[in-house]
């Protein structure tokens, strides 16, 4: 069982802890508080229950003679106080297992039941020490490994001078990082950034596991590396204020608070427009393929080779068509697809390559109207960046995966793009479009696998809702007559006739 301590010199230190343990809490985790009375155990679970209500006022009385007290905060998490309880079977009149499905347990006086404690649990002990109290933390499993990661972003936060920062959880994303906004002594404040090395997963391919295949990502140095060269250039990205390369800790600049659709949820042609500009300035520049995060520490941009342009499609074949099937698909289908793709991806030859962001959409821009021309836009969600079409990212941003692009926004973004470029000086507006199509149906159809792949292997159902929107997407994309052959296969095969969720 692993092991870890931290001296707290007061109750502030104590409600830092409590924060430290909120960031890093996931449904079906128990978290077991022992030490005696007064030790500090109502100020860590307070502290860890408000920040995960992110309301500091919040009322968290003790559950003392009510037993168990649940928050519905952004982890469900239920309250027990075990003082007394005389039996640990009573446990199943409290609800305790029905509370780790719904969410996390957080258990004071675990001693008085603990043979029920799940063998994931991550223990608490506190013990008065001096003026203060020492915190031993032990576990095996999950929980104790993420509460150890949350620890070492606290000392991190402490080398850079933020180590009495609160900590909010802000955002995730569809891979392993998260990010939080951190307070400190009324400075503006900044983003947090945790980017664990990239874990690549089985091989699926020739030996290789997918992710690098598809040219993921693997560590925090090609965030770094491509923030620098992109601040360079004149693209608002967040200034990186400290770093920890070896483990994957950033403090940023928060961008701002405002998202890149309107108040209603709904995208703003403006925003979309603006937003194409930018990708026409970026297009317009030189981009080298070796980019330098530190001294001594280069990150090369991968290119978008046919590899990663074909495992990405393929997606499609591997996980959506077994869910409109139900079962997979076969070698004929397969055998189809793969031709049918290579033949139009051999258009792309003499298409224009430059620095393509990947995904360039709603989640991943912040909208700072305050502000003019290209500094409007905030850019975050880089560090996957690659050498490939410049129609890609064009697309990406004119058929949004997250909200609903009207044909009339889409031809408005594409029209002040074409129009900037053409500004700039020579533009093969014919080619481009071309590409755009290419690009719009292998990301779409990319886009169908990969939803469906979230909800049927990591339970994530939320995504399905996008379906109907990314056929309708790749719908448009297959009209070009380039791709004509690719829309009759698919046709052919149900690919894009509408499904019930």
């Amino acid at each position: 069982m692993a092991g870890l301590e931290r001296f707290l010199a007061d109750e502030a230190a104590t409600a830092r802890l409590g924060e430290d343990l909120a960031m890093a809490l996931r449904p079906g985790d128990v978290l077991a508080l022992k030490g005696d009375l007064g030790a500090g155990k109502s100020t860590l679970a307070r502290a860890l229950i408000r920040a995960l209500a992110d309301d500091t006022a919040l009322d968290v009385p003790s559950p003392t003679f009510t037993l168990v007290q649940s928050y519905d905060t952004r982890v469900p998490v239920h309250h027990f106080d075990l003082y007394r309880l005389s039996s640990a079977s009573e446990l199943d009149e409290l609800g305790f297992d029905d509370a780790l499905a719904q969410g996390a347990a957080l258990v004071e006086w675990p001693e008085r039941a603990e043979t029920r404690m799940p063998a994931g649990t991550l223990w608490i002990d506190l013990v008065h020490q001096d003026e203060g109290r020492r915190a031993s933390l032990s576990g095996q499993g999950a929980a104790f490994d993420r509460a150890a990661r949350s620890l070492a972003m606290r000392d991190f936060l402490d080398s850079a001078g933020w180590g009495e920062a609160s900590r909010r959880h802000f955002v995730g994303d569809a891979s392993a990082r998260s990010y939080e906004i951190v307070s400190h002594n009324g400075l503006a404040p900044r983003v947090l950034m945790n980017s664990p090395r990239l874990v690549l997963g089985p091989p699926v391919r020739d030996g290789k596991p997918y992710a690098v295949i598809a040219h993921s990502a693997q560590s925090v140095a090609a965030f770094v590396a491509i923030d620098k060269a992109l601040l360079a250039a004149g693209v608002c990205v967040p200034e990186i204020h400290a770093e920890d390369l070896d483990q994957g800790f950033l403090l940023l600049e928060h961008l701002g608070s405002e998202g890149f659709l309107g108040s209603d949820g709904e995208p703003v042609a403006e925003r979309y427009a603006a937003a194409a500009e930018l990708l026409a300035m970026m297009h317009g520049k030189a981009w080298p393929e070796r980019m330098q995060a530190a001294p001594g520490i280069f990150h090369d941009v991968p290119p978008f080779d046919r590899d990663a342009m074909m495992i990405e499609a393929e997606l499609l074949v591997d996980w959506y068509v077994p869910m409109i099937t139900s079962g997979p698909a076969s070698d004929a289908l397969r055998a189809g697809y793969a031709r049918e793709w290579n033949a139009v991806l051999d258009r792309l030859a003499a298409s224009e390559y430059t620095l393509m962001l990947r995904d360039f959409h709603s989640p991943n821009i912040i909208w700072r109207g305050e502000r003019s021309g290209h500094d409007r836009l905030g850019i975050v969600d880089i560090q996957d960046a690659l050498i490939g079409p410049a129609a890609y990212d064009v697309a990406s941003l004119a058929m949004d995966a997250r909200v609903t692009i009207s044909p009339e926004i889409e031809k408005r973004t594409l029209h002040a793009y074409i129009a900037a470029r053409h500004a700039a000086g020579a533009f093969d507006e014919e080619a481009f479009r071309e590409a755009y199509a290419i690009m719009a149906a292998q990301r779409n159809s990319k886009i169908l696998g990969i939803f469906v792949r979230l909800e049927k292997r990591d339970g994530k159902p939320f995504y399905l809702k996008h379906l109907p929107r990314i056929r309708d997407y790749l719908r448009r994309a297959l009209a070009h007559p380039a791709l004509a052959g690719l829309h009759a296969f698919y046709v052919a095969h149900g690919l894009l006739e509408e499904r019930p969720l």
